[in-house]
C-alpha cells in the first residue's frame, strides 16, 4: 500500500500526561481520510507533529514515505495545510492576502493567486477587504492559500467548524472534487460526523490521545446494522413480551424507544403482540445506524463536544 501520511507509535507528552498515544496513522495515496475525535481527543496535536509545528515525544512520522525530518523543504513544499483558524490581514482584501503569502513562500507561478481564488469560488470577491468576509469566506480563503502551491497533501483542522449548513456544503463540494478530479490526499479532522461521513474513504477515531479504531467507509458502511425502531407506550411492557414470545433477540430500549436489531421477519406480528397486550405503538421506522451512532457506541456514548 502507498501511504501518503504513515505514523508508527506517535506519542506526545507534556509531563506525565499523553496528549498523543501511540498512534499509527495509514492514509493511501489519493484518499480523505477522516479524523474524528471529541474536543481533547489529541486530533489538532497529531497533525500538527505532522507540519513539525510540534515535535514527538516519541514514534515516528513518514510523509509521502520519506521521515518528515529528513529533506523537509522537499516534503513540506508539497503539503498545504490549516490548523486551527486560518490568519490573515483584516484590512487588505483577499486576493492582496494571498499576494503576500505567495512571495513569502517564493514558490508560485504568476497565475497561482488567481486560480486559487477561482477553485475556491472567491475570484467575484478578491477586493472585499477579509474583515468583511463571512466565516464561510474566510475558510475558503484558507483553504485557497493552502492549495496555491496545488500540494499533494492537504492537513485541514476542522475546515467546516463555525460555517452554516451553505458553507458547509461549499467545503464539502469542494473537497470531494479537489480529490476526485486532482488525486489531492486530504487529511481533515472533524467533530460533524454527517459532514466526515459524506467525503471520507477512511475514519479514524481518536479518543484520549488513542487511535481506536482506524476503518475503510466501505467496511464500516457493511458493519451498520440495520434495525427497527418503535415508539410506544410502556417500553418496560415491550420488554417483558419480547423475552417471552421473542427469546434471543437482539434490542434495545431507552425511554419508550424500542429498538430490534437486524433484519426480522416477525415485525409485524411483533406489532400485534403488543396492540393485543394494550400498548399504543405511535411509530416504527427501519433504519440504519450512521456514523454518530457508530462512534457513540465506540468510545462509550456521548457523542462529540
Amino acid at each position: 500500500m502507498n501511504y501518503i501520511i504513515e505514523t508508527d507509535h506517535l506519542t506526545k507528552r507534556y509531563g506525565a500526561t499523553a496528549v498523543v498515544d501511540q498512534v499509527n496513522f495509514h492514509v493511501p495515496k489519493g484518499k480523505v481520510y477522516g479524523l474524528l475525535g471529541r474536543n481533547g481527543a489529541g486530533k489538532t496535536t497529531a497533525m500538527k507533529m505532522m507540519l513539525q509545528l510540534v515535535f514527538p515525544t516519541d514514534g515516528s512520522i513518514l510523509l509521502f514515505g520519506k521521515d518528515c525530518r529528513d529533506n523537509a523543504a522537499a516534503i513540506y513544499k508539497n503539503i498545504g495545510s490549516i490548523i486551527e483558524t486560518p490568519g490573515f490581514y483584516g484590512n487588505l482584501t483577499g486576493e492582496e492576502n494571498l499576494e503576500i503569502m505567495a512571495r513569502l513562500r517564493g514558490q508560485f507561478c504568476k497565475n497561482a493567486v488567481p486560480n486559487a481564488l477561482e477553485i475556491v469560488g472567491l475570484n467575484q470577491e478578491k477586493r472585499k477587504i477579509f474583515s468583511n468576509y463571512s466565516l464561510g469566506m474566510k475558510q475558503r480563503l484558507g483553504i485557497a492559500a493552502a492549495i496555491m502551491h496545488k500540494p499533494k497533501l492537504l492537513i485541514l483542522d476542522e475546515p467546516i467548524n463555525g460555517l452554516d449548513p451553505i458553507g458547509i456544503c461549499e467545503i464539502r463540494t469542494f473537497l470531494s472534487k479537489l480529490s476526485r478530479d486532482n488525486g489531492t490526499t486530504i487529511f481533515i479532522s472533524s467533530h460533524v460526523l454527517s459532514e466526515i461521513e459524506q467525503i471520507a474513504d477512511i475514519i479514524g477515531v481518536m479518543h484520549q490521545g488513542r487511535l481506536i479504531e482506524e476503518v475503510d467507509m466501505a467496511e464500516l458502511r457493511n458493519r451498520s446494522r440495520t434495525y427497527t425502531e418503535f415508539d410506544l407506550s410502556d417500553g418496560q411492557m415491550a420488554a417483558i413480551i419480547i423475552k417471552s414470545s421473542y427469546p434471543g433477540t437482539d434490542y434495545t430500549i431507552q425511554n419508550n424507544t424500542l429498538k430490534v436489531y437486524g433484519p426480522s421477519p416477525v415485525i409485524g406480528e411483533m406489532n400485534r403482540n403488543f396492540a393485543l397486550n394494550g400498548l399504543l405503538v405511535t411509530r416504527i421506522n427501519p433504519r440504519e445506524e450512521n456514523l454518530e451512532e457508530y462512534f457513540s457506541k465506540l468510545i462509550g456514548g456521548g457523542g462529540i463536544a
